[in-house]
């Protein structure tokens, strides 16, 4: 595998895995159907990858091209994401992530409350998986 590198290395000021950030305040809007969409960037723990499936990663709602760094922290720690941490090794600056103060333990844990849910995003907002390439 050849060495590569994250584009962001610090955890944005908006990032919904952060305890303390009300996802509806993500820059572009926010969308409770996108968001519980990326259900499908979160592994399941501990589960062996499939070799040939691609690496879908939450990427960053605020710096283009670039993985969520809470998502990472959350994917390599207790979300125990072996395809990610199988990819990751041959990441030259992962060392360098930097989280903003305590993190939600699941995805779901980063979505508002029900009650709170009714914002809707603008058409144009995006919050899409991503794939892992390098």
């Amino acid at each position: 595998m050849s060495a590569w590198s994250l584009k962001r290395t610090a955890q944005c000021i908006k990032c919904p895995w952060r305890v303390d950030v009300d996802p509806r305040t993500i820059p572009n809007g926010y969308c409770v159907d996108k968001h519980a969409a990326l259900a499908s960037t979160i592994a399941e723990p501990g589960a062996l990858p499939d070799p040939d499936a691609p690496l879908h990663v939450m990427a960053c709602h605020e710096t283009e091209d670039a993985h969520c760094v809470g998502w990472l922290n959350n994917q390599l720690g207790p979300g125990n994401n072996i395809a990610l941490c199988m990819r990751i090794r041959s990441c030259t600056n992962v060392s360098a992530l930097r989280l903003r103060g305590p993190q939600h333990p699941t995805l779901e844990a980063t979505l508002p409350l029900p009650a709170q849910s009714a914002s809707q995003s603008p058409p144009d907002a995006e919050a899409v998986p991503a794939t892992l390439d390098s």
